[in-house]
């Protein structure tokens, strides 16, 4: 009741709740690598106004695996800071194929706001007028993207995992599902 998602995600990357220095270390991470490389703004113009934005976004982080090829061959000790940059980046990538299916411009991440604030703010924020965050929203789908972390064992966990399972690059696995 307590927590917040980033807590609960440090909790399921780490196996352990985080000190408070080790929460501000790791909101700080995941704030480094929320934006996005420019070329995707290009990938996004391929996609026809009327495409859905879950279609876009699928595609979106699929795309991520050409900025980390690296990772085609992934080792265990990529794996954390790999959930780290997924944790980041989707939010952004969300926003950008909810504000493409609108056709209004992306909106970067603002890294002095929190994690759930800031997906709101991306989502909600146009380049002349600032979002207002409202208290009850954020909490509202922070507790939502809580409930959301530990995604059980349903039909497209298991493809991501089956996916995952022959070594493929992590985007990829994810965009999977």
């Amino acid at each position: 009741e307590k927590s917040d998602f980033l807590e609960v995600a440090y909790l399921l990357i780490y196996g352990e709740l985080p000190s408070s220095e080790q929460y501000n270390n790791f909101t700080k991470q995941v704030a480094h690598h929320s934006l996005v490389n420019e070329r995707l703004h290009y990938l996004f113009q391929t996609f026809c106004s009327s495409s859905h934005p879950m279609a876009i976004m699928l595609a979106a982080v699929g795309f991520l695996s050409a900025f980390y090829p690296d990772l085609l061959n992934c080792k265990e000790a990529d794996y954390k800071l790999t959930a780290i940059r997924m944790i980041a980046k989707i939010p952004t990538i969300a926003a950008m194929s909810y504000k493409y299916s609108i056709g209004q411009p992306f909106i970067y991440p603002d890294n002095s706001l929190d994690f759930t604030e800031n997906f709101l703010h991306m989502m909600f924020a146009t380049p002349c007028t600032k979002y207002k965050v409202n208290p009850i929203i954020k909490n509202a789908l922070n507790k939502i993207f809580i409930l959301h972390a530990d995604h059980e064992q349903n039909a497209s966990t298991s493809t991501v995992r089956i996916a995952g399972s022959s070594g493929a690059n992590p985007f990829a696995c994810i965009s999977t599902g």
